[in-house]
């Protein structure tokens, strides 16, 4: 259940250049076995409302880094609701280690999903509902989506975590050293480096310095939002749940219409798994970004504000063939 009684401003940090969008409610409510997960309800002033977005965000993000597209939502006429995913953010940590990036079972995240679902979304928000998600955010709702299908109307994923590029090692190196850690019960020992503080130059992140620059400000305010690299435990989870969810079997159960938005420069999740996802997906169209990288709502405008204006067609429940870039021009005065 959540916990009204704190204030929103204990709950969520906001500073001159990223302040807490308006109207909003922040809590914490107990997800799968008891742990302590924050969240924030972020309600549009356009009446009647169109529905509520929930955003499930990537692996070591948090409620802040969004702030700019919950308003940019809002300005759409949708609500959103969030939650830091377990283990980040300003939610519980589950290692005595709290820098460690880790989950025991990638179905932990599914079950704070259905809770959320149930507990937050339901009774406090506005039908119908729709999913925009980025990154690991969009590899728990792909496998959560076939439970789904009668509660979410459309689902948008930014960037699904269905592979593993940019590293020293191959992926397939990368799932069996995971995978063999976790089977010897050594499953919370980090792989890689801490790289919260990375320079911006040739980060596989963004091409926007001022965007850049602000989640940079943001993290050396609250480091204690952020986490390290990840466990052998969670690249095994997720490797293993991203393998199983790009199979057509998987993907045939989902009947939620679904927008696929793949940045071409992705320097995190290969953009040809991405492509390769799409082709398997009945209910999924893909629409390319080129040129962005892999954190498309920190991106540049030229890129970001193609991926709004895609989402701001597809979600309300208009066709999601539109000239999108186009309609990107008009919406958000971006010369594209």
């Amino acid at each position: 259940m959540s916990e009204a009684a704190i204030s929103n401003s204990e709950i969520l940090y906001s500073s001159p250049g990223n302040p807490v969008p308006e109207n909003c409610t922040a809590g914490f409510f107990e997800g799968f076995g008891g742990t302590k997960l924050r969240y924030g309800i972020f309600r549009s002033d356009i009446s009647p409302a169109l529905g509520t977005v929930v955003l499930l965000q990537g692996r070591n993000e948090f409620i802040e880094k969004y702030f700019e597209t919950i308003r940019d939502l809002n300005a759409m006429g949708l609500w959103v609701a969030t939650f830091d995913l377990r283990g980040q953010g300003g939610s519980h940590r589950l290692l005595k280690n709290q820098r460690k990036g880790h989950v025991r079972r990638f179905s932990d995240y599914q079950q704070d999903l259905e809770i959320f679902l149930r507990d937050i979304v339901l009774p406090d928000t506005r039908l119908p509902f729709f999913v925009l998600a980025h990154s690991t955010g969009a590899l728990v709702a792909l496998a959560s989506a076939p439970r789904l299908n009668n509660r979410i109307d459309r689902m948008a994923l930014a960037a699904p975590f269905v592979g593993l590029s940019g590293q020293t090692l191959s992926e397939s190196s990368i799932r069996k050293l995971a995978g063999g850690l976790s089977s010897l019960g050594l499953g919370g020992v980090s792989m890689g480096k801490d790289q919260s503080a990375r320079p911006f130059h040739n980060n596989p992140l963004t091409s926007d310095k001022n965007r850049f620059a602000r989640n940079a400000a943001l993290i050396d305010a609250r480091p204690d939002l952020t986490i390290g690299p990840p466990t052998a435990r969670w690249l095994h989870e997720c490797l293993s749940v991203a393998a199983v969810v790009s199979q057509q079997a998987h993907l045939t159960r989902i009947t939620i219409p679904t927008l696929l938005l793949a940045p071409m420069l992705d320097g995190i999740v290969p953009y040809l798994a991405q492509e390769q996802l799409a082709r398997n997906f009945r209910a999924g169209q893909l629409i390319t970004i080129t040129g962005a990288r892999h954190e498309l709502f920190q991106e540049r405008d030229i890129y970001r504000a193609q991926a709004l204006a895609a989402i701001a067609a597809f979600i309300p429940g208009t066709d999601p063939l539109v000239n999108f870039q186009e309609t990107a021009a008009q919406r958000f005065d971006c010369d594209i």
